[in-house]
Order: C-alpha cells, then sequence, then structure tokens
C-alpha cells in the first residue's frame, strides 16, 4: 500500500482544519486535523485550502501546444495592424511550420476594414503567411499561403468552417511538435489546479493520447474526443464512450464532437435573425449550418449504436434549438458545447432532455463588444451562464484553449463577475454563484472513496475578489495521489 496525509487543510468558504488521509489513489479518510495516525508521506498544509481538482470541459491541445510557434496577433485591431505585426515577426526570424509563417489570434469582428487577400499578398509577395483567427473557425490568408494549404480564398482571403477545419489539421502534421512541449504544457496545467481536460482536438486523439501518456506526458486526465470521419473506426475498434484506453486509466474514450455552425467572430454561427451588415462575412446571412440536421441525426443515432456519447457544438441560437431538437427527438442525453445564444424558451428545454451546457466563461470577456454589435438587441440571452443554471442545466466550464488561457481560474473568474479589466460586468443578471462555478470546473469530491485527484490553494476561494480569483495561487496538484504540481 501507498500512502500520503495531508494535514491541516482547510475546505472552501470556512470550517475547521482536516486531514486527509490517502491510499492507494484513493481519499482513505478525511478527519479533524490530528485526530487520525498519519499514514504514509505526512505532507503539512498549514491551513491552506484544499479542495477537488479542476478539470477544464473544452480544449484544443496541440493547437495549445504550437501557439508559441505562431506570430501573435491577437492585440491587432486592424488589417494593417496584423500586417505590422506579422512584418515584424519576420524580420526578428520567426519560427515557420513546413515554411509557412503562422500566426495567431486575429479577432475582425470589430474592425472598420476588412480582411483582404490583397493585403497580404502586397505585404508579402514572396512569403506563404496564414492567420488562424481567434476562434479557430478561420483563416486569413495570402496566395502563396493558400497554395501550401491547397485552398483557394475570395477577395477577402477568408476560407472559414468546413474547408478551413479540416485543412488546418492536415497542415498541423507537419509541425513536428516534440514530446517534451506536450509535457510542459500539461505540466503548466497543472501548476494551475488542473487534473483533467476533454480534449476536441480534431485527430485520432484515441491513439495519440496513450502513445502520449506512455512516452511520459502523465500530468493529467484525459477524454479523448472523436470526430465524424474518425467515428467508424472508433467503433471498429470496440471503443466506447469512458472505457479506459491506457493501462494506468489516465486516458478515457470521450463523446463524438459534431460541429452544427459557426462562430459569432466569424458571423458564421447560425441564428434566427440575421446578422446586422452585408460587408465581411455576413454575406452568410444569419450563419452557417455546417452539419445538416438530417446529417446529425444520422450520426448521434451511429454514435449511440456503438456506445458513444456525443458533445455537439452550437453556438447560434437557431443551431441550439435545432441540435436540442435532436436531441429530445432520439431520447439522448449529451453535451451541447458553447451554447453562447440561446432562446428564451430553450433554456428550460436542457435540464428535462438530460443535456449539459459546456460552457467558456472566458468568451464572453472577450466577444462582449463583438455580441453587442453582432447580436445588438438579444445580449441578454447571450452567454446566459445564470439563465442555464437557473433553469436546472448542468454546467461544465472550460476555455476552449487556445481560444482562451487553458486556466480554470479565468473561468471561474468571468463566470462569477462578468467583468475583466476595468470594466463594468456586462449582463451581471448572468453571473454564476461561486460555489455552482467551482463544481462545474471539477469533476469529483473531497470525499471518502473519490479519486485522490486534489487541489491545494493559498487562499480560499470565497475570501477572494474577481481578480485575485484569476491569479489564484496553487500550491500543489495531486492526481491519483501522486503531485502533479508541488510548491509546499
Amino acid at each position: 500500500m501507498s500512502g500520503l496525509t495531508l494535514r491541516g487543510g482547510r475546505p472552501y468558504g470556512g470550517g475547521a482544519p482536516v486531514d486527509v488521509v490517502i491510499r492507494d489513489g484513493f481519499i482513505a479518510a478525511i478527519a479533524p486535523a490530528g485526530t487520525q495516525a498519519a499514514e504514509g508521506e505526512l505532507v503539512d498544509l498549514d491551513g491552506r485550502f484544499v479542495g477537488p481538482g479542476l478539470w477544464d470541459a473544452h480544449v484544443h491541445f496541440t493547437q495549445w501546444v504550437i501557439t508559441s510557434r505562431r506570430v501573435d496577433v491577437s492585440g491587432t485591431n486592424s488589417p494593417e495592424e496584423a500586417v505590422d505585426a506579422v512584418r515584424r515577426a519576420i524580420a526578428a526570424g520567426a519560427p515557420r511550420t513546413d515554411g509557412v509563417v503562422v500566426g495567431y489570434g486575429y479577432r475582425d469582428g470589430l474592425w472598420s476594414t476588412p480582411t483582404s487577400l490583397r493585403a497580404l499578398d502586397e505585404a508579402f509577395p514572396d512569403d506563404p503567411v496564414v492567420l488562424v483567427s481567434g476562434d479557430l473557425h478561420a483563416g486569413w490568408m495570402n496566395t502563396r499561403g493558400a497554395e501550401r494549404f491547397g485552398l483557394r480564398p475570395d477577395a477577402s482571403g477568408v476560407v472559414s468552417e468546413s474547408d478551413w477545419i479540416g485543412s488546418l489539421q492536415r497542415f498541423q502534421k507537419a509541425a513536428s511538435i516534440p514530446l517534451e512541449a506536450y509535457t510542459d504544457v500539461a505540466d503548466a496545467a497543472a501548476r494551475r489546479g488542473i487534473v483533467g481536460i476533454v480534449d476536441y482536438e480534431n485527430v485520432p486523439n484515441f491513439r495519440e493520447w496513450p502513445e502520449r501518456v506512455a512516452a511520459g506526458v502523465r500530468a493529467l486526465r484525459v477524454d479523448a474526443s472523436v470526430w465524424p470521419d474518425r467515428l467508424e473506426e472508433a467503433i471498429a475498434a470496440g471503443l466506447r464512450t469512458g472505457s479506459p484506453l491506457d493501462p494506468d486509466g489516465l486516458v478515457t474514450m470521450g463523446r463524438l464532437k459534431v460541429v452544427v455552425d459557426g462562430s459569432l467572430n466569424t458571423r458564421t454561427a447560425w441564428c434566427w435573425d440575421p446578422y446586422p451588415s452585408a460587408d465581411g462575412h455576413a454575406e452568410h446571412g444569419c450563419g452557417v449550418q455546417s452539419v445538416p440536421v438530417d446529417e446529425l441525426r444520422r450520426l448521434l443515432i451511429r454514435a449511440k449504436e456503438g456506445g458513444i456519447l456525443p458533445a455537439v457544438h452550437a453556438i447560434g441560437d437557431r443551431a441550439n434549438t435545432e441540435v436540442i431538437e435532436v436531441f429530445e427527438e432520439l431520447g439522448m442525453p449529451g453535451i451541447i458545447e458553447h451554447a453562447q445564444l440561446v432562446r428564451d424558451e430553450d433554456f428550460r428545454r436542457f435540464a428535462p432532455a438530460g443535456l449539459i451546457a459546456s460552457v467558456q466563461p472566458e468568451h464572453a470577456m472577450d466577444d462582449r463588444d463583438i455580441a453587442d454589435l453582432h447580436w445588438a438587441g438579444r445580449t441578454a440571452r447571450a452567454f446566459a451562464f445564470g439563465s442555464l443554471h437557473r433553469s436546472g442545466a448542468a454546467l461544465r466550464l472550460g476555455s476552449d484553449a487556445p481560444v482562451a488561457p487553458l486556466d480554470p481560474w479565468h473561468a471561474i473568474a468571468a463566470a462569477t463577475a462578468r467583468s475583466r479589466g476595468d470594466r463594468e460586468a456586462w449582463h451581471p443578471e448572468q453571473r454564476l454563484p461561486l460555489d455552482v462555478a467551482l463544481a462545474a470546473s471539477s469533476r469529483g469530491r473531497l470525499a471518502v472513496g473519490e479519486a485522490a485527484d486534489v487541489v491545494v490553494l493559498d487562499r480560499d476561494p470565497h475570501a477572494c475578489d474577481r481578480d485575485a480569483l484569476r491569479g489564484m495561487p496553487v500550491a500543489a496538484t495531486l492526481l491519483g495521489g501522486r503531485f502533479t504540481h508541488r510548491a509546499l
């Protein structure tokens, strides 16, 4: 037997100090401090705060890993600023991926001048340049960059949604990411109290993640999703949602990810009402239906037959309505990813249908101005975490990294404060109670018999303001009773 005793930790929100005894990876006992004999190594928490380890319910892990290899264009406010950022990066010897200068993070939803193929061609006639949008749903490229992707953008230079997402994943294979990069990012997540992630990368996760774990990437539990193009492969291999994929049980078969619409920033989220202008990408009118409803229904039926549960991306209110109706029709529980804009009458449909709303609160902070512009008059039901909670819907919080940082404390702070920096709260009626946000950011409880996935904090979340939550100091993280981060 292996043992560990965490002595003198305090529960969140007050209460007397307790000792947590861990045996063989599980919590064996929780008792008032000093009343039980220690087992194994004794670690004195000195009154720090102890709770269940945190999960990020929506990550694109490889995209997050390779963000450091891309030119940062996230702070640009016009095509000219983006071009200048890329020009400076090239002059400074920016790293390339298979010879291509790749940037990440542009958000053109508020730009007064639209993107154009010509702007990048004139600035970079010889260098292939591809800029990935901050929401991952579009790429802005010059002619040479388009040639490398095998794409044909229009005059905007932008390719979005299905054509883009598939090409991005193919191009990603050329990045030659060393294993150490995955280890470093997993370790960084552990330093923020994370014990697990749901990886929605569009790759064969059910093969790649067990290989990474076997090679030493062991700081996280992973739910490994599958996309429609690999669904039959997963079913044929006998994989079922919840089944372990590695000997230690760190990697678990996750869900079928289906993307039925686009995004707000790209103006492709499928809505009941049209976008307000006719320029840029608003030629899509009310947005894009990436997967037709009939095909969604077929995919969900097939996944159900194979024992794989679904997670369906739906951002616009039309997409959410249609997806809910399919779930109701099939009598099938599942997850709706994002649920960014929901009709008032649809909030109450989540709980009876057994639907979990997997949301990313930091997106509300990033996109509040874009929503005010493109969803004008509807933002009282946009990123409406409070309405979802009050309706009885189960919630999970995530980052959608790299769209937002892989840091659960950012999500918790955004969900509970609805503000960032010096700005006033945006629709404060949609705040979540702190206990709800914490519970939606974890899976287990600090209780006897639970896996010893534990986080130790230097501060009590209940005593922190918004900014203190964002910068929460994490003293230790344990995964199955072993330290993945220790600063005690």
